[in-house]
């Protein structure tokens, strides 16, 4: 009897456990953003232009953002409010299937593999795979690396890039932008490689260093969102087509990269 009973009890707490777990999963984001007010964003704290966390009040700041800021207001209102959760390019993926952030807004680029784990808004910002070398480097450009050590970032898309353009080179991935940074000053490697946009940020904070080679592929960045929230993807594109039509994210561009040397802001609006 005392079997009996305790199968029970463990059929129907699974029961309950399977009910809770898919509850959880079917719930709106978009709904419940707006009964918070509020959009929690994971964005990067590490990347100069994009998301860096400044050292005087601890805030991020960079266009992710501010980007981020302006699609809550255009989901929420002018009083909607906006979280932030730093987040990495490894832990970003985990940080949004668990539910910890709602979107993910962090120089991250729309691929086949990862549309197999998250849906994508439209692209937000046209970027492109390029080398920071120190000045007096001798390489010019990503098809001449073979026999070279070149620098990456874990969970990046940037390492599977340089091998394609030169299979013979040797990469040594760090795991945040910050490490690789250190690795190229110490001449761990000799150029290090992901995203223009984040290239010349570095660039922008060490004058030494510069972006070289134009850009062998292209990094269209998109807002992640859990898969199943129709709904929230539709209110990001929404909001991302007005804030372009409005003049805002012109204002942004030229806000974040109007003086970054070498960087054509108005070439990257147009696209």
């Amino acid at each position: 009897m005392r079997k009996k009973f305790w199968l029970f009890s463990l059929v129907l707490w699974t029961f309950l456990l399977t009910g809770c777990g898919q509850s959880l999963s079917q719930q709106s984001v978009l709904e419940n953003a707006k009964q918070a007010n509020t959009i929690t964003w994971g964005v990067k704290g590490d990347v100069r232009l994009f998301g860096l966390i400044d050292v005087k009040d601890g805030q991020q700041k960079g266009f992710d953002v501010d980007m981020a800021k302006l699609i809550t207001k255009h989901i929420l209102g002018p009083k909607g409010h906006a979280d932030f959760v730093t987040v990495t390019s490894q832990s970003r993926i985990p940080l949004l299937k668990n539910g910890n952030v709602d979107a993910v807004i962090a120089t991250m680029t729309i691929t086949p593999e990862r549309q197999k784990t998250v849906d994508f808004s439209k692209v937000y910002f046209n970027a492109g795979q390029s080398l920071l070398v120190p000045k007096n480097s001798p390489i010019q450009d990503a098809y001449h690396l073979n026999g070279h050590t070149i620098l990456g970032v874990v969970g990046a898309n940037s390492v599977d890039n340089v091998k394609k353009a030169s299979p013979k080179a040797k990469v040594l991935e760090l795991q945040d932008y910050a490490q690789a940074m250190n690795a190229l000053k110490s001449k761990q490697g000799e150029a290090m490689t992901t995203d223009n946009g984040i290239l010349y940020g570095l660039a922008v904070q060490n004058p030494g260093y510069e972006v070289r080679g134009g850009t062998f592929t292209k990094e269209p960045y998109g807002v992640a969102i859990n898969k199943h929230q129709k709904s929230f993807v539709k209110a990001v594109n929404q909001a991302i087509d007005e804030i372009k039509a409005d003049g805002e994210y012109n204002r942004l561009i030229k806000k974040w990269f109007g003086q970054v040397p070498g960087f054509n802001y108005k070439e990257l609006y147009s696209k």
